[in-house]
């Protein structure tokens, strides 16, 4: 469970499923016996079955640690940036940070066949490819490729929760978010110019 004022809170499935797209490097927690693994990887999301693909290295221990009947969960961050009480119109104010979440609970299936593990790491290679002018394919020799797979562990997590924070000035007077906005688009980098674009999206929603 994630603290969440309900202000804060993102229960739009969409917009929960494209954060997790648009920023899939998660980090993945899960606990056995009072013990705690954490690994940080990309994974798909596959919507129509509600799931997310991965894989991690076979020498990582955290995939023992795997149990249907125990919940993992994956972190993924989206955009996020300080906000400094300089930008706001109303006083007395303190600094803050503004942020996107989403956490993905779900039980783990372990991919035992060779074809699905082949094709979860083509799906994968092919979404970071996508949008290159010439996206690197993937067709190695055969003896590589097969060195390649065995050294790595491919899983499924079967999504039985989504929970969403969007902390993105909600509790601010409505004079002050046009003006954190402004301020962040100003700034120019690529998470200040995320917080900025989900703020105008919420600005235009209300």
């Amino acid at each position: 469970m994630v603290y969440t004022p309900k202000h804060f809170a993102e229960t739009d499935v969409a917009q929960l499923h494209a954060l997790v797209r648009d920023h899939n490097f998660a980090t993945l927690v899960c606990t056995l016996q009072g013990d705690i693994a954490v690994s940080h990887l990309p994974l798909l999301l596959d919507v129509q079955r509600g799931v997310l693909r991965g894989h991690m290295a076979r020498a990582n221990p955290q995939w023992r640690m795997f149990s249907p009947e125990q919940e993992v969960l994956a972190i993924f961050h989206g955009p996020h940036h300080y906000v400094s009480p300089r930008w706001y119109a109303s006083h007395p104010s303190v600094p803050t940070w503004n942020y996107a979440v989403v956490h993905a609970h779900g039980r783990v299936r372990i991919i035992d066949d060779g074809k699905a593990l082949e094709s979860l790491v083509r799906d994968l290679a092919e979404h970071h490819e996508a949008g290159e002018a010439h996206p690197w394919v993937m067709d190695l020799p055969g003896g590589y490729q097969e060195q390649m797979l065995a050294a790595i562990v491919g899983f499924e997590i079967g999504i039985t929760r989504l929970e969403g924070k969007f902390k993105l000035s909600q509790n601010r007077p409505a004079a002050d978010r046009p003006l954190v906005i402004k301020a962040l688009e100003q700034i120019g980098n690529d998470d200040a110019r995320g917080v900025a674009a989900l703020m105008r999206q919420r600005q235009s929603q209300g």
